[in-house]
């Protein structure tokens, strides 16, 4: 089955009226209230035996680093576990109200990124499991990876109930912001380093702006220059990516001879036949560049195992570097619930996801197929490895840093929302009331619970062999 197109093919225009009377009626489908409840299926899959299913089509040699990621803490265990939590939302309260999801909105995914202007903004991404959904999966998940968070750092019941509420309140307002606005401006809509600086000089006090100024000079420092230092070393008198197993290994150290050529060719075709996904200036500005060495790498939590690839390529000369990465394309976790992409392949519906939700995406993103890499057909998406990103560490934020921190999250998805989604019904939906806020709140606090059980059941396969878990 294939997903619904979020707008029909011929277009039946509504009035604003209209579409804020369409999002009121949803409240009869799904109350704002029926959004607290969670309690697991009678029917509710193994939380192992998912995570096993996904593991299956991976590199089996690094399945076990995933499990030791997820075995850490029960927030490791939730960045990994977007597949079980797929399948939990797909029981819960749905409005019937449509956007592009993320699909794994989870705190960790939002962060500081360039524009292609060269301005510092913040905004979704991560798309792996993007599709079209209910918008509402993508907000529960957020504000359950706070909560998670907050419950680790040992924030009282009140305090990750502050940090929840503020964070749809803020979803709510920039919704009902953005439901006011014209389609253009919306569009246009972003969060910058000013806008995030001027939020920090409101509410934090001297500490936190200074820690703030630091993470903002420490992303703009986040390049492939940045990268090319510290991932690559002269051998022999070239420039070669340096090793650092299990989790950047040189295709020379990875394969014999004969495979490594082999799947060297391969990427190099990936390489070529990828810029065609590119618009034509920046396919010019590729094909000045070229690649000198190839390493596999382990990304992320959940991503451990996939097949990712980085490639170091030269332009003018030894001082000239760009890193990119190519990082496979699996079916979407959300597609059991939600039916299969409409695009022909995982790569493509990983990057039209990332542009309808990302207010500036990296300039050289794009996607192939290729054939015969591990004997298979398989789909890779391509971006630029750094590109003055940077990852919120949620182990050192206060309830107040947190607090603020979701906030800002909470906006930016509305804005990501709005851009695929109708939102002046939902807007309407959500009303003027703290009530859906509460709903939510409530519902990730339960949500958390399951969580912790699901890790416990992880443990415990970990403990009697069933998976083996290794620690990097």
């Amino acid at each position: 089955m294939k997903p619904q197109p979020m707008t029909p093919t011929r277009q039946v225009r509504l009035s604003a009226g209209e579409r804020a009377a369409r999002g009121r009626a949803a409240r009869t489908r799904a109350p704002r209230s029926a959004h607290s409840e969670f309690a697991p299926s009678r029917h509710r899959a193994d939380p192992v035996d998912v995570i096993e299913r996904q593991s299956a089509r991976r590199v089996r040699e690094l399945v076990p680093l995933r499990y030791g990621r997820m075995s850490e803490s029960p927030f490791r265990f939730y960045r990994g576990a977007a597949a079980v939590m797929a399948g939990d939302l797909a029981t819960t309260a749905d409005t019937g109200l449509r956007t592009q999801l993320c699909g794994d909105a989870h705190m960790l995914n939002f962060r500081l990124l360039a524009s292609a202007e060269r301005n510092l903004i913040f905004d979704i991404n991560d798309f792996d499991e993007t599709l079209p959904g209910p918008w509402e999966w993508d907000l529960k998940r957020l504000v359950t990876s706070l909560v998670i968070a907050g419950r680790e750092n040992g924030f009282t019941d009140a305090q990750r109930s502050r940090t929840a509420r503020d964070c749809v309140r803020s979803y709510r307002e920039h919704m009902h912001r953005y439901a006011r606005m014209r389609l253009m401006d919306v569009w246009y809509a972003r969060s910058d380093a000013a806008q995030i600086k001027a939020v920090a000089a409101e509410h934090l006090h001297a500490r936190g702006r200074r820690r703030l100024d630091r993470s903002l000079a420490k992303a703009r420092g986040r390049d492939s220059l940045q990268a090319y230092g510290r991932l690559s070393t002269v051998v022999g008198g070239e420039r070669r990516i340096a090793a650092d197993p299990p989790l950047l290994v040189p295709l020379g150290d990875l394969l014999p001879e004969v495979e490594r050529a082999v799947l060297e060719e391969k990427i190099t075709s990936l390489l070529l036949r990828y810029r065609a996904s590119l618009r034509s200036d920046r396919r010019h500005l590729l094909s000045q560049f070229t690649p000198v060495d190839m390493a596999r790498k382990v990304v992320g939590v959940g991503s451990v195992g996939t097949r990712c690839w980085i490639v170091l390529l030269l332009g003018r000369d030894d001082t000239d570097p760009l890193f990119l990465q190519a990082k496979e394309a699996d079916t979407s976790v959300l597609a059991p619930h939600l039916g299969d992409t409409e695009f022909a392949t995982q790569g493509e519906r990983v990057v039209a996801g990332q542009r309808l939700m990302q207010s500036a995406g990296d300039i050289l993103l794009g996607w192939e197929r290729v054939e015969g890499i591990d004997g298979a057909q398989r789909d890779f998406y391509l971006r630029q490895l750094r590109d003055w990103k940077l990852v919120p560490d949620a182990t050192r934020m206060t309830p107040k840093a947190m607090r603020l921190f979701g906030a800002l999250c909470g906006g930016t998805l509305a804005r990501a929302h709005a851009r695929s989604g109708d939102r002046i019904a939902i807007a309407s939906y959500l009303g003027g009331s703290d009530s859906f806020d509460r709903a939510v709140a409530a519902f990730a606090e339960r949500y958390a619970d399951q969580n912790e059980r699901d890790h416990q059941a992880l443990l415990d396969a970990v403990r009697r062999g069933r998976v083996i878990a290794r620690r990097d």
